[in-house]
């Protein structure tokens, strides 16, 4: 019948029976909601660990689902929600734990503090006088041996040793009567173990079949899950730590190989510019020169062109007086002294 309704459940949707107006009020429930036990959708819920035991926490109040479970699991959020849902459980079962160690520790010092077994009560009066008055045949015979055998009597001295030896057989039967006694008290005081996993009281060097019992008992096997559980997520919690202080160590030395990669590049960077400006102040200095020739050359050719028009007016005055000078009876180049005397032809 639950199974047929599991699957009209799924099929035609858990409101299937509800009235018109009671669908409207009524409401999905999903994996997320609060409702759902988070503990339960991912991996289990303490409440159902210890069902009908000493340490049974009552059923859980929140909602356990199959199919809310398999929605999680095939979820797009799973990942995001598997670590929020882990530690609220770890959280849940350390607090067990700390409870469980209490009793633990209260448990040791109980054993501790238990009183030694007292001594076995002493031997029955009955059997005390039997000791004595065998230990009393046995003395006196041993007296009268030792006559005997001092007057030469050797077979009467032999007959009371065997006498002797008979005496000595009951007196050992009944010290070890009394030694079986005490055994048999010591036996009957058993000693108490504690279980360090669930924190029951055992029967010291009990039998196989019960300490098997107590291993495969709910109990057990419920603190065992606990106690499994907070040990992986505490090493998944360590592992992850290590995980990102190495990352963290990865990447401070990438950024510090990029800081030493971007310097020795922007120093052979800043080499290549102070070539290149080198080279720019170099061209410069030429053009600043071949500029400065250049105006030199024009003002030369200016003032050649203004030195040629004068140059021409001082040719022609030239051509004039040379002229004039061959026409007279002096010649260029034989000319007197102002202060010599004419010479008169």
């Amino acid at each position: 019948m639950d199974a047929q309704r599991a699957l009209l459940d799924e099929l035609m949707g858990a409101a299937r029976n509800l009235t018109e107006e009671e669908k409207k009020e009524y409401k999905e429930i999903k994996w997320d909601d609060k409702e759902v036990c988070p503990f339960y959708m991912v991996r289990f819920c303490p409440h159902d660990l210890f069902v009908n035991t000493r340490s049974d926490l009552g059923p859980c109040p929140r909602i356990h689902d199959q199919k809310l479970k398999e929605s999680f699991e095939k979820s797009p959020r799973h990942d995001a929600y598997v670590p929020k849902f882990e530690a609220e459980l770890a959280q849940f079962c350390e607090k067990l734990v700390m409870d469980l160690d209490r009793r633990v520790r209260r448990g040791r010092e109980r054993l501790s503090q238990e009183v030694e077994p007292a001594p076995p009560p002493p031997i029955s009066a009955e059997k005390s006088e039997q000791l004595s008055v065998l230990e009393e045949k046995i003395k006196n015979l041993l007296e009268q041996v030792e006559t005997l055998g001092e007057a030469g009597k050797v077979d009467e001295a032999e007959a009371l040793m065997r006498k002797v030896e008979i005496l000595n057989v009951e007196k050992t039967t009944l010290t070890q009567q009394s030694q079986n006694d005490k055994v048999l008290m010591m036996a009957q005081e058993k000693k108490m173990a504690l279980c360090e996993i669930c924190g029951s009281f055992l029967v010291a060097n009990d039998a196989a079949e019960r300490t098997q019992s107590h291993i495969s008992g709910k109990q057990h096997i419920g603190y065992g899950m606990v106690r499994d559980f907070i040990t992986e997520y505490k090493e998944a919690k360590e592992k992850a730590r290590e995980e990102e202080r190495l990352a963290k160590e990865k990447e401070v030395e990438d950024r510090r190989k990029q800081r030493e990669k971007e310097y020795e590049s922007r120093k052979r960077s800043g080499s290549s510019d102070r070539d290149r400006y080198r080279d720019r102040d170099r061209d410069r200095e030429r053009e600043r020169y071949r500029e400065r020739d250049r105006e030199r050359s024009r003002e030369w050719d200016g003032r050649s062109g203004r030195d040629g028009g004068r140059g021409a007016d001082w040719r022609s005055r030239d051509r004039h007086r040379d002229r004039s000078r061959s026409r007279s009876p002096v010649r260029h180049g034989h000319r007197r002294s102002p202060r010599s005397p004419v010479r008169q032809y």
